[in-house]
């Protein structure tokens, strides 16, 4: 009867002290194998802790336009502004969006551009590589034979798919808002080098290598697979690694690679449909049943989060077996990419690993800040027709001083 009682206690003890017991372990990141399990574990262990300085901060600085989320390197929600009210991200989206791509790839993996033949019929294939160029494109079409008949297929999507929901008119005027296609030369940020002029140029270059065939080439759907039987691979070039292309997407924002990384990633070449990324982070417990993606680069006006859930994401991230490598794709404050002239030769640089974020009336700024070795994750996001870049910035460097909670 003792021994009974006594076991009893004991499971009750273990049963009450394993959440801190976890806790501690994962804000100690002890154990390699427990810190992937918890990322992909769909919950998050994280707590609020009373930080009256970064409160009063935070109060004192900001208006309702603005929402910022704090967390220690503890995974403790330590201060919050506003951090429910749902914003317009601009490029924080590629934070979400990078993520997912790393989870499906690794890091030395590559986009590939194919050329594929079927006796007579050849086919054209990308994946969206956004450093192809027309170097790669004669390196892959030397290897069409001469024929009486060439048929030459160039594999596309629909050109309803170019562009996703709620990038507007005056976007797609631009580099930044370049049509997001399988097949693009230098990410289609040449207007004149498109879908057509690829097409002539090919068309060009295989009536002057073959003078007496008849050449026939146009575009094939790529939603149709059923050219894929009996077809032979002949020709490829490869993309730089995937981990360079990330850090295209995140360092220097590039919204044609984020977007075609995300639709190989995840296989989404065929529609605009970003319900995969949202599920992505329910399943990891996170915070997005209100959060709404339209597309994976950040441009389109439709998208919708919180700085709670980029922060919350973001500390899971730390679990993550690539942080590292994700970490390293990021603008880093007075060193690279769109943070490379902020807080140049001061104490923050190099000490803000983050993303920002740019739309007319939107601004954001989220990462990891490095006090004292240690990581806190800040999320910032300003919705309104006078925006403040400067004051998001100000608080940045504030937070760095403000004493330790």
């Amino acid at each position: 009867m003792i021994k009974k009682i006594y076991s009893f206690f004991f499971i009750v003890l273990v049963l009450v002290t394993s959440p801190f017991l976890i806790r501690y372990l994962l804000a100690n990141q002890k154990i390699t194998i427990l810190n992937s399990i918890y990322f992909n574990f769909p919950g998050i262990i994280t707590k609020n802790k009373i930080c009256p300085t970064y409160d009063a901060l935070l109060n004192q600085t900001l208006d309702d336009s603005f929402s910022v989320s704090i967390i220690n390197n503890k995974g403790e929600i330590i201060s919050s502004y506003n951090e429910d009210v749902p914003r317009l991200p601009a490029s924080n989206q590629k934070l979400f969006s990078s993520a997912y791509v790393l989870s499906k790839y690794k890091l030395n993996n590559n986009l590939k551009t194919s050329l594929f033949k079927n006796k007579n019929d050849y086919y054209l294939r990308g994946q969206g590589d956004p450093d192809l160029n027309y170097e790669h494109i004669i390196d892959l079409i030397s290897n069409v034979k001469e024929n009486k008949i060439i048929n030459f297929n160039i594999v596309e999507i629909d050109s309803k798919l170019y562009w996703p929901n709620g990038w507007t008119n005056t976007d797609k005027l631009y580099e930044y808002g370049s049509p997001i296609t399988s097949l693009a030369i230098e990410s289609n940020h040449n207007k004149f080098d498109d879908i057509y002029a690829l097409k002539n140029f090919i068309k060009n270059y295989l009536k002057n290598k073959f003078p007496n065939s008849k050449i026939y080439i146009d575009f094939f759907d790529s939603e149709k697979t059923l050219y894929l039987k009996n077809i032979k691979e002949i020709n490829k070039v490869y993309s730089t690694p995937i981990l360079s292309l990330l850090t295209l997407t995140n360092s220097e924002s590039h919204n044609f690679t984020a977007e075609s990384l995300f639709k190989n990633a995840s296989n989404t070449w065929n529609d605009n449909n970003y319900v995969k990324l949202k599920r992505w982070l329910e399943n990891k417990g996170l915070p997005a049943t209100n959060a709404y993606f339209a597309d994976a680069s950040g441009l389109s006006r439709k998208n919708k989060i919180t700085t709670k859930l980029v922060v919350l994401f973001l500390d899971k991230m730390r679990y993550f077996n690539d942080f590292k490598a994700y970490q390293s794709t990021l603008s880093i404050t007075g060193v690279r990419g769109t943070l490379a002239k902020r807080f140049v030769n001061s104490e923050l640089s190099g000490k803000f690993f983050g993303k920002t974020g740019t739309l007319s009336n939107v601004f954001a700024l989220s990462g990891f800040l490095y006090k004292n070795e240690k990581p806190i994750i800040i999320s910032i996001i300003q919705n309104s027709n006078k925006i403040d870049k400067e004051k998001a910035f100000n608080l940045l460097r504030d937070l760095y001083y403000l004493k330790s909670c």
